[in-house]
């Protein structure tokens, strides 16, 4: 049971709150958990428009005079989970288990991402022996789908210039700076013709990709199901007389795409030439992808024939569309060695009632290469007679190696653990940069324990890292004058 972890008191408010479903847009049940935990505890509590709750307490005896802190983390979670597994993110419970040093999910998501953030300012809120200045634990709705709480948060909701976001990935990394990022979207109305009689059709899907964060592990090299199937799709339809008929690859803007499936036709005679060409590509994947992907799988089933096809015309527009949308690295840091500083994700492929939308994020913490990188890829969308859009975006978070939070958080890091932290900036997207929008004065870092696989089914948190992470935060909010 996770409940008996140490430190006990988070890791119970952690085991409540994977009980709670909490999709990103659907966060009611878990906001009137914490009104009423607010309220149990004797605590002010209120709510913004956009559904952000804020839970205040007061400073311990001989810390009244203390800074108030902002403890701050997004209640939404990634609702990912393997094909193979039933779960319904809007009634039923993440299951965690323990396998060695982690946590992880059976088949799902675990919501750590930020749940262990959510608990930890719980379990300072309920806790009556410790000692801290004023507080006040906000809690942001849908971060991971657009970061509406931190978009729509009101001027005068927080009164604290100190904030401490809870929401970062790697033990013994403070993070003071984030990229800032773009969504654009490309959609294609649809055309079709009939389907022959005596064609042979088939469904062929890409599975058992890691899969991952656009952001945090963008850079390892990961597959990419909606890349690998349409290379496959591509090279058929130009020696085989491939026909489309559906196709379906990935999920959310913020994930690396771990699965995709189409479904086609080619002519009866070119059944075994469509498996030789099948078998010479896994070949070339295997090849490629050691190493990194050693559970990639490419499937190959007969179905029984659709009742249309995608007209010839539209199906070139959107295969050569897919190939040409960049996807990966596209720029590392000059001044920050290892940093990504620009990046794009191809999130998802999906045909909707009214056409077929392709789904890609754009991220870069240089304001000026968010917007060439989402240009680069709108000119695909041109190129593809497709219609297009870009989201609203939201700004970077500009480092600041003279902040006051920083140097006691890396002060008290080396006190407690004899070791000095790393002081970095991430190519994921925070909320901090919208925080100082609203909040100018703000001065911030981010730190969380070490949580691997986030945004997909893989997600898990290093035990041992949460108990350091919590005797951190505790030694902070004690220095904080």
């Amino acid at each position: 049971m996770i409940n008996q972890l140490k430190p006990a008191v988070v890791w119970s408010f952690f085991d409540e709150i994977c009980r709670i479903p909490r999709p990103s847009n659907q966060e009611g049940q878990i906001i009137d958990y914490l009104i009423k935990f607010g309220k149990d505890y004797g605590l002010e509590t209120k709510q913004d428009k956009t559904g952000n709750v804020l839970i205040s307490k007061k400073a311990s005896v001989g810390f009244e005079n203390r800074k108030t802190v902002v403890l701050q983390s997004h209640i939404d979670m990634v609702c990912e989970k393997n094909s193979d597994v039933t779960h319904d993110f809007l009634k039923d419970p993440i299951i965690p288990y323990i396998d060695g040093d982690w946590v992880k999910a059976k088949g799902t998501t675990l919501g750590a991402d930020d749940g262990i953030g959510v608990a930890s300012q719980l379990a300072i809120l309920a806790s009556n022996d410790l000692k801290h200045g004023p507080i006040e634990c906000l809690f942001t709705v849908n971060e991971e789908m657009g970061l509406t709480g931190a978009f729509g948060l009101e001027e005068g909701f927080l009164t604290g210039k100190t904030l401490l976001n809870l929401d970062s990935e790697d033990d013994g990394e403070i993070f003071i700076g984030c990229a800032g990022g773009i969504d654009t979207l490309g959609s294609f109305e649809y055309e079709f013709d009939t389907v022959p009689s005596s064609a042979y059709a088939f469904k062929v899907s890409v599975s058992g990709l890691q899969g991952g964060h656009s952001g945090d592990d963008i850079h390892r090299g990961l597959g990419n199901a909606n890349k690998i199937l349409n290379r496959f799709l591509w090279q058929i339809s130009n020696k085989l007389n491939f026909r489309l008929s559906e196709i379906d690859g990935g999920n959310l803007r913020n994930a690396i795409a771990r699965e995709a499936w189409a479904i086609g036709t080619v002519d009866f005679d070119k059944k075994e030439d469509l498996r030789q060409f099948l078998n010479i590509y896994i070949a070339e994947l295997e090849n490629e992808y050691k190493g990194i992907e050693p559970n990639l799988s490419l499937s190959l089933e007969s179905v029984e024939l659709p009742k249309r096809l995608l007209s010839e015309t539209l199906q070139q527009r959107l295969l050569n569309c897919i190939y040409a949308i960049p996807h990966g690295v596209i720029k590392m840091s000059h001044s920050i060695p290892g940093l990504v500083e620009t990046s794009t994700n191809l999130a998802s492929v999906k045909m909707q009632d009214d056409a077929i939308w392709v789904t890609t994020s754009q991220r870069s913490s240089v304001e000026s290469e968010k917007f060439d990188i989402a240009n680069m890829v709108e000119s695909v969308f041109r190129l593809s007679n497709a219609k297009f859009s870009h989201s609203d975006g939201y700004p970077g978070w500009s480092p600041n190696t003279n902040s006051e939070i920083l140097n006691i958080a890396v002060k008290t890091y080396e006190k407690l653990f004899n070791e000095k932290p790393q002081v970095k900036a991430i190519h994921a997207g925070l909320e901090c940069g919208l925080f100082l929008e609203k909040y100018p004065q703000l001065d911030m870092i981010s730190i969380g324990p070490t949580i691997k696989g986030a945004h997909s089914p893989d997600e898990r948190l290093l035990i041992s890292t949460v108990e350091k992470f919590w005797k951190h935060l505790l030694e902070i909010l004690i220095e904080i004058q």
